[in-house]
């Protein structure tokens, strides 16, 4: 079986989405960054005649469709992110450890990484869990030491 270049176009038709330039354009800039986005971000690197709510609701389709996830900091900021390696239809945010370096500042997604098992007290139940680590990125960590 052939694998399928993973490109805007193929994710986009592997959601059912239909094609536009800013949806394109906004999964470009995540398929080509290692770390998680601010709307800001994503402002700064598209097209300037995409609109606010324009991009604010490819990122709520985006993240619907499970294509994206959000990821919280600890200022409270939202960020976005791509899991690259799984695009197929059926994908849904699976709960794992989020680092932020205290040096770039940079969240990226520890893809192979798990949140620990804990125990809820009871009537509590979960629905997602999320877990930032913070500390120094490998690419820091080279240059601090």
């Amino acid at each position: 079986m052939e694998t399928e270049i993973i490109s805007a176009k193929n994710i986009l038709k592997l959601h059912s989405l239909r094609h536009t330039n800013c949806r394109e354009e906004i999964l470009n800039l995540f398929l080509n960054r290692s770390h998680a986005l601010m709307h800001a971000d994503i402002e700064l690197n598209i097209d300037k005649a995409f609109d606010r709510v324009t991009v604010y609701r490819t990122l709520k389709t985006f993240t619907d469709k499970g294509i994206i996830h959000k990821v919280l900091d600890d200022s409270g900021n939202i960020k976005y992110a791509i899991e690259k390696d799984d695009f197929n239809s059926t994908h849904k945010h699976q709960s794992h450890i989020h680092f932020k370096c205290n040096v770039c500042g940079l969240t990226n997604c520890l893809e192979n990484s798990e949140i620990p098992v804990f125990k809820l007290p009871e009537g509590y139940q979960i629905k997602e869990a999320d877990l930032l680590v913070q500390g120094v990125c490998k690419l820091c960590n080279k240059s601090v030491f």
